[in-house]
């Protein structure tokens, strides 16, 4: 134990992939610690297909950051022999859910996982790892932290399916020469591998696809719950303003949807806008859903910010394959993007991140206007 390389802070979820990030790290010959953040948040079991589906361990979860959770992460974390917390991060958590229902009510759609990297697996956890005394701190993200020109950079995961530099963009610029993101340099398939040949018993445990804190999808609900009177009625519209039918709350909604509509149009029509003043939903047919132009605020920069207009590849939500634009400063911490090709359901509340090749050079919260 005399030769370790540096001591590591590794926030462990008690899925397969921070947990292969703490045994990489601990085969490199770091010294590694275990944080499981408790956020309060219950899981909701997926029903099982068959009965016998029942009483297979393997039951999937949905959902993270659960008591069950914990206990995979505390497993894996005895397996290796090293030391292992769980901090209560709930008072912090809720803030994320407070910001994620008032951006619904305000008629947008927000990306609580971003906030919670920033806030807490990159702030409260550095907090930590510096009371530790740690050298560094390490999450499961399919990304890569890579050495350019002297300076940290964040970039995409070599796994183009699973990347997941996207919701990173707000991580302190700083912070970046003590992230280690272990697994950035592997594909899904070679994670669960390695998991299996390690004895892991979790090297096949279901990923959650879903917001932690809904796990049963239902946002309807978690923003009813804390924002009753978020719930009024209102106009479903066409572009000219004609109405073609009633809603009764504007949470229910959001720009590119399809489904749930309510409304016999005889042909595909797509949420298009939301006015939160007026309480009025928007649709039209797909077409409709194209801009080529978008403005971003609050933006982050992961480079020293430019002055003047740069290209770069532009990513407006997490599935989105980023598009080539032109990214122009207009303010201290806003940008205007104009797309070379139009972009379809641009949605407000959702990060515009800019790429340059693999690296991130920053990102904002979308506001079309």
């Amino acid at each position: 134990m005399t030769d370790r390389k540096g001591k590591v802070v590794v926030a462990m979820s008690g899925g397969v992939d921070s947990s292969v990030a703490a045994c990489l790290l601990l085969e490199q010959g770091y010294e590694v610690i275990g944080l499981f953040m408790r956020t309060g948040v219950k899981a909701v079991l997926d029903e099982p297909a068959c009965p016998a589906d029942e009483a297979t361990s393997n039951r999937p979860f949905r959902g993270c950051c659960s008591a069950a959770d914990a206990a995979d992460a505390r497993d894996v974390a005895g397996r290796l022999g090293i030391p292992f917390y769980a901090l209560d991060f709930k008072e912090s958590f809720e803030s994320i859910i407070d910001h994620f229902v008032a951006e619904y009510v305000r008629g947008r759609t927000p990306n609580p996982c971003i906030l919670c990297n920033d806030q807490l697996k990159f702030g409260r956890l550095a907090e930590y790892g510096r009371a530790a005394d740690a050298d560094f701190i390490a999450t499961g993200h399919y990304a890569r932290i890579v050495q350019h020109a002297g300076q940290a950079r964040l970039c995409r995961g070599v796994d183009t399916d699973k990347d997941q530099s996207y919701a990173l963009f707000q991580l302190d610029r700083g912070i970046l020469p003590r992230v280690m993101l272990p697994i950035g340099e592997m594909t899904k398939e070679r994670v669960r591998d390695y998991a299996r040949k390690r004895g892991l018993p979790l090297f096949d445990k279901r990923e959650s696809q879903d917001i932690c804190f809904v796990p049963d999808r239902d946002y309807a609900r978690l923003i009813r719950d804390r924002r009753p009177d978020a719930f009024r009625p209102g106009r479903i519209v066409d572009r000219s303003g004609r109405e073609l039918g009633r809603h009764d709350g504007i949470v229910n909604f959001t720009i590119g949807q399809r489904r749930g509509l309510r409304l016999a149009m005889g042909k595909p029509v797509y949420v298009t806008a939301i006015d939160a003043a007026s309480d009025t939903v928007t649709i039209g047919p797909r077409e409709e859903l194209a801009r080529s132009e978008l403005r971003a605020s609050k933006v982050h920069w992961l480079i020293d910010p430019p002055t003047e207009i740069i290209e770069a590849d532009v990513q407006i939500r997490y599935t989105h394959k980023a598009a080539r634009a032109v990214v122009e400063p207009i303010g201290a911490d806003c940008v205007r993007i104009r797309f070379r090709e139009p972009q379809y359901a641009i949605t407000p509340g959702q990060a515009a991140v800019f790429y340059d090749g693999d690296v991130v050079l920053g990102g904002g919260w979308i506001d079309l206007e």
